[in-house]
């Protein structure tokens, strides 16, 4: 499927509900557990998320449109949720994106974008080229990996009380790929 801009906005609309819906208010036992070392927590995921949309999509969709190519984005921190979930509990996390998603689709809305500007190219650090549409694009595919990402560490929780039950369950049998 090509890229389309008011699909992107649709699904990017909805992360932030479809995260509440699923996360708010369970246990810690299924939002503070990871599927061993070096994966994340749902809980990680989130600050994830909030971190990539403060410092990430918009601000390169903006140098793209301000500089094309000519000046690169700056290296994203994978890590950087670290300092985004000192201190907060996962509701305030949720509140959180919830705010700065609808924020930064605002700025996007804003931007009155025509079809020739999603074809306009900026520079990643490590990718070389990229178009603006791809940048878009690449936002919403992030969101459903780290939605698939915060399944598969969830049902990791349950890899043995399932039993044999796990032959059926795909979630169960996938690699992590997303950290």
């Amino acid at each position: 499927m090509a890229h389309n801009l008011d699909h992107t906005i649709s699904l990017l609309t909805r992360t932030p509900a479809a995260l509440s819906a699923l996360l708010r208010d369970l246990p810690e036992t299924w939002t503070l557990r990871n599927e061993g070392e070096k994966s994340w927590t749902a809980f990680d995921v989130v600050g994830h998320l909030i971190h990539a949309d403060r410092i990430d999509w918009m601000p390169r969709a903006k140098i793209i449109l301000q500089f094309g190519d000519s000046q690169p984005f700056a290296s994203f921190d994978r890590r950087g949720h670290e300092r985004e979930i000192q201190g907060k509990s996962l509701g305030q996390l949720l509140d959180e994106f919830a705010r700065l998603r609808s924020e930064k689709l605002d700025e996007l809305r804003a931007l009155n974008l025509r079809p020739a500007d999603l074809d306009r190219r900026g520079l990643h650090p490590a990718l070389g080229a990229v178009t603006l549409s791809e940048l878009l694009a690449t936002w919403a595919a992030h969101d459903l990996t780290h939605l698939h990402q915060i399944s598969r560490v969830m049902a990791h929780q349950y890899r043995e009380a399932v039993g044999p039950f796990s032959a059926y369950l795909g979630v169960l049998h996938c690699a992590g790929h997303s950290s």
